[in-house]
């Protein structure tokens, strides 16, 4: 067997120090230390400044020697895949968890990705790193936002906490939450209805952001489906949805979140936030081409999320069309 060597100490450094400042030789320090004399030679000739020999100082410098960069910096080939799929608008966790379930096992957490990124940015005062990340924030921790003020819907208005229990357990198909995603053009918007159970994004630009003609969109995106597939809509309380009943028709039933109560419809705040990472709030919805907008959509339905097991939104919604087609294909049980 081959000679075991460890690492020196910080204590065995404040005991050269100590030894060393009371005058004693190097072969002493090494016979107290259990160490070869030409290991504390070396420690000395490394560590030691004009000032003379400082423990901690030791220590740092020895740690930084180790530090080969992060595995991202050593591994290439990881390093390819993550940005790969961080320029495609995957987060961090997202990567690390899609990652897990191809492989079977954990390859690298959503830290170590993030502290990647903001590493390059400090190192190469490159801000364009923060592009790749889900807020595009070039410093980690939280901002205040401003809220708004919405105007309350009263007409047939029903508070989500009415809403059937199976609609906020996210287990049962057909709930839906429905915004505006607004821009700094003015009437500029796009409606977006999100599948709470499988986390399926809808998205469509209506030509006006008034009551008639959001409640008449909403209808022809949501008519095609089967009634299991459209049971009930949670809105905000804005005006653009004062005309909510008319989908009463199609036998969904619609609620609204409590005043200055966003939260509440989680779902589809969550994915206006990450469509926001292509759209913008200044951008010109007018320059935006019909097939590069659905590509938009088409790639937030593609990305995989932590709460599906990081299986994406289309992945479970083609399956539960499938689950269904089947179970209508069964012959009816006889009399």
């Amino acid at each position: 067997m081959g000679t075991h060597y460890t690492q020196i100490s910080i204590e065995e450094r404040c005991e050269i120090a100590r030894l060393r400042a009371a005058g004693h030789s190097i072969r002493q320090v090494a016979a107290v230390l259990d160490r070869t004399p030409s290991t504390v030679t070396r420690e000395l000739k490394r560590h030691s400044t004009t000032n003379g020999y400082k423990p901690v100082y030791a220590q740092e410098q020895a740690r930084a020697h180790r530090w080969a960069g992060s595995r991202l910096d050593r591994n290439d080939q990881l390093r390819e895949y993550v940005l790969e799929r961080l320029t495609q608008g995957w987060s961090p966790e997202e990567v690390a968890g899609r990652l897990a379930l191809e492989q079977g096992r954990k390859v690298i957490s959503h830290e170590t990705i993030y502290r990647f990124i903001y590493a390059q940015i400090a190192r190469k005062k490159d801000y364009s790193w923060r592009h790749l990340l889900p807020r595009a924030k070039s410093k980690r921790g939280r901002s205040s936002r401003r809220g708004g003020h919405p105007a309350r819907v009263t007409t047939q208005w029903r508070s989500f906490i009415e809403r059937p229990a199976d609609a906020d357990d996210r287990l049962t198909p057909g709930h839906w939450e429905g915004d505006l995603m607004l821009f700094g053009k003015y009437k500029q918007a796009v409606l977006t209805l999100h599948e709470r159970h499988s986390r399926m994004l809808i998205a469509a630009r209506p030509g006006s952001k008034h009551a008639d003609p959001i409640a008449a969109l909403m209808e022809r995106i949501l008519a095609p489906f089967p009634p299991h597939w459209r049971r009930t809509v949670t809105f905000d309380n804005g005006s653009e949805f004062a005309r909510h009943y008319r989908l009463h028709a199609l036998g969904i039933e619609t609620f609204f979140c409590d005043t200055h109560s966003p939260w509440q419809k989680g779902g589809v705040e969550n994915a206006i936030g990450r469509m926001r990472r292509t759209l913008p709030r200044k951008t010109d919805l007018a320059t935006v081409p019909d097939v590069r907008f659905a590509q938009f959509v088409q790639a937030y339905n593609n990305t995989p999320r932590k709460c599906l097991g990081y299986l994406t939104p289309a992945e479970v919604f083609a399956n539960q069309v499938l689950h269904f087609k089947r179970e209508s294909t069964f012959p009816p049980p006889r009399e």
